[in-house]
């Protein structure tokens, strides 16, 4: 193995180190029951759908909630 004639600095490790450090985009598909958009292979959280059955109730946008 070859010897160093110089050794890296730690700013250059971090940088190389961290230009991967990147976070993609979170992927999207429609709903085929609602239209809304949904992760793939999770369940719809708008209908409950997942594969053209209902897997679960839809989630209630006012559960638990008094305004009162």
């Amino acid at each position: 193995m070859a010897n160093l004639k110089w050794k890296t600095p730690r700013s250059k490790t971090r940088s190389r180190r961290a230009a991967n450090w990147k976070l993609n985009p979170v992927t999207t598909v429609l709903c085929t029951q609602c239209r809304e958009a949904k992760r793939p292979h999770f369940a719809c959280s708008n209908c409950g759908y997942y594969d053209g059955r209902q897997v679960m109730e839809p989630k209630d946008e006012h559960a638990g909630h008094s305004h009162g």
